[in-house]
């Protein structure tokens, strides 16, 4: 959006005009757009409706050296188009990538190396390996603002409690200090309010440092001017899918070569700067990748997997992957997809999955809202669906923690998260969407205006796809197992005080402490959960109370009621007819196949005979002979 905008800008047209963006849920483009910044993820969509992107000439794609999900899946769709299309253009860019990785992908194609305009950035190893990067880190802020010249700060740290314990401290020790120089120390999160966030952006005072301690965000997203000095601790959270217990991790590690040269970067961009590594040099050129993980290697796949049989690739297996994703990964993917109804027994799109693939978010929000529609609860639906697809919209500052925490209960419906997310938009809506209102009750106002424009998106799209649009009232009984319909496979049964067993992998989990239904006094039997979250224990995020019944009825293939009379050798009956009916299915789909063999084999015979008609002589038509060679006779 900013990219466009100062574009625009500079060409003196008007946004949305001549220059214009597409990110999720948003467009801002016209007839007229000729230039057009856009996500991945859109661009990846786009080719849904157009698969060889027939209306672009030329696609840059920037920033590949950080190997985002659907930019390696674009890099292999764009490897089929352009030998579908020779006049497209792409231009692939990155400060740090591997280029000959990159260039070999493609068929060798040609490198272009050009000099940027960054000034020179001397960058200085620690001399031994740290022990407390945080604390390390204040040292170097501090001796920097005592013993250097002018300029601002620029700190990488992990996280939010990396960086409010790093804020903390520098202002502690300063303080201790006899009339040091002014510090504006400046933290900056995805979880802070935008107010505070743009305050990165403003002047110093005459006279004053400021130090700015940030997360990755800022190595490449964002850009502030005066920074002169760079603090690396060489480390940042990653996001690592497990797919054997089905479960995000977020896992505090070494960042790559790549990454550490944007970060030193950031010192070069308005003159001479320095890098201050927290690592040493060997530590450097030994321990850290040269590129990052690509995500295609640590997350779920199953949105891309259902986007790209959606595209009709069949045998994912065949896919040009640049960097193909772990087997247990995909098959994890495809079996929650067969699971979810959007895949056959034979791994084919079903018509379920073809309307699911429609919706631009991950599959289980997909069904909530397609099967909203049955359960006569889509107006509810659509609201919760936007409020899961926003960073979470509770505010909890660490010096008002309590306060926020009590005005967090107000909102709370003890029997779901769901339901509490719910709540909470309808009393934003019902105070006339009022920012000074979410600022009095600790909410994102920012985060819930995105909710409503997501709102009014999914709105667009269910209307195109005809769809009704229902509410259920109070009713919220019907709300909580239309999301049962969605999270059955994410199914938890209370084991002890404030334990869970998930039921497919028995793995122990945990209630969030920020949840609803933590600190009730009693815990519900059973439990879906969006999501699980591995930090200090196995959390559960988001979760909703649910019915056993439910479960059986809308997760019968992982779910039965143990009913009167129901013997364990009635049960392995009903399993092999199952087991039977699918390896039926999965014959009848292989005779298919073989069918289909046969008559592009008999299709290829066929021509290749007509062609050879050609070559028949035919009666009035005069050919060149060539005389029969005679073997030369001598004396």
């Amino acid at each position: 959006m900013s990219v466009a905008k100062r574009v625009s800008e500079e060409m003196s047209v008007e946004l949305g005009s001549l220059v214009g963006y597409a990110i999720r849920f948003e467009d801002c483009t016209s007839s007229e757009t000729m230039i057009k910044y856009m996500t991945d993820g859109v661009l990846l969509r786009e080719s849904l409706q157009e698969s060889d992107l027939d209306k672009y000439s030329c696609i840059i794609m920037d920033e590949a050296h950080e190997r985002a999900l659907n930019t390696d899946v674009l890099m292999g769709l764009f490897k089929k188009i352009l030998a579908r299309r020779r006049d497209l253009k792409l231009i692939v860019t990155s400060a740090t990538m591997n280029a000959d990785r990159f260039s070999r992908f493609y068929g060798n194609a040609p490198q272009f190396t050009i000099p940027g305009r960054t000034f020179p950035v001397d960058v200085l190893f620690s001399k031994s390996p740290c022990e407390d990067y945080v604390d390390a880190a204040v040292k170097q802020i501090l001796t920097i603002h005592l013993q250097q010249g002018p300029g601002d700060i620029l700190v990488f740290m992990t996280g939010q409690e990396d960086i409010e314990t790093a804020c903390e401290v520098t202002a502690q020790r300063l303080a201790q200090l006899d009339d040091p120089p002014k510090l504006d120390i400046l933290p900056i999160y995805s979880q802070m309010p935008a107010d505070l966030q743009a305050r990165i952006f403003d002047k110093a005072e005459k006279g004053t440092r400021k130090v700015i301690v940030a997360t990755n965000i800022a190595e490449t997203s964002l850009t502030v001017d005066g920074i002169k000095f760079v603090v690396d601790t060489g480390y940042s959270k990653l996001k690592v899918y497990n797919p054997r217990m089905g479960m995000d991790t977020l896992q505090i590690t070494p960042i790559s070569q790549a990454n550490a040269n944007q970060r030193s970067g950031r010192a070069g961009r308005t003159g001479p700067g320095i890098a201050y590594r927290l690592y040493t040099e060997s530590a450097f050129r030994s321990e850290f990748y040269f590129q990052n993980i690509p995500e295609i290697q640590r997350t779920n796949l199953s949105n891309t997997i259902l986007l790209l049989k959606s595209l009709g690739v069949k045998d994912l297996m065949d896919f040009d992957f640049m960097d193909p994703p772990p087997a247990d990964t995909m098959t994890s993917s495809l079996y929650d997809l067969w699971a979810l109804g959007a895949l056959d027994n034979t791994g084919q799109l079903t018509a379920l999955g073809s309307k699911m693939a429609s919706f631009p978010m991950e599959p289980s929000l997909s069904k909530l809202l397609i099967m909203s529609e049955q359960y006569e609860c889509s107006e509810e639906m659509l609201t919760i669906v936007s409020m899961l697809s926003v960073p979470n919209v509770f505010y909890r500052p660490k010096e008002r923690q309590e306060e926020s925490d009590a005005a967090r209960e107000k909102f709370f419906v003890p029997d779901s998260d769901h339901l509490t997310l719910l709540h909470v938009y309808h009393q934003w809506k019902s105070n006339g969407y009022s920012d000074s209102w979410c600022m009095r009750h600790f909410l994102h106002p920012k985060t819930l205006r995105r909710a409503r424009e997501i709102r009014q998106q999914l709105l667009d799209i269910i209307t195109f796809q005809k769809m009704s649009i229902v509410s259920c009232g109070m009713d919220w009984d019907i709300v909580r197992k239309c999301v049962c319909s969605g999270y059955f496979h994410q199914a938890a049964k209370v084991k002890g005080l404030g334990e869970y067993i998930n039921l497919r992998t028995g793995v122990t989990i945990q209630l969030h402490p920020t949840s609803a239904l933590y600190g009730l006094g009693y815990l519900p039997d059973y439990l879906v959960y969006h999501e699980l979250i591995l930090t200090s224990k196995e959390f559960m995020s988001t979760v909703t109370a649910v019915d056993p019944h439910w479960l059986a009825e809308l997760g019968g293939v992982f779910y039965s009621v143990k009913e009167k009379g129901y013997s364990s050798r009635l049960k392995r009956k009903t399993e092999r007819e199952f087991s039977r009916k699918m390896e039926i299915e999965a014959q009848f789909e292989e005779d298919r196949k073989a069918q289909d063999r046969e008559k592009e084999a008999l299709s290829r015979a066929r021509t290749a005979q007509i062609k050879g008609m050609a070559g028949i002589s035919t009666p009035g038509i005069f050919r060149a002979r060539t005389q029969t060679p005679r073997a030369r006779r001598g004396f």
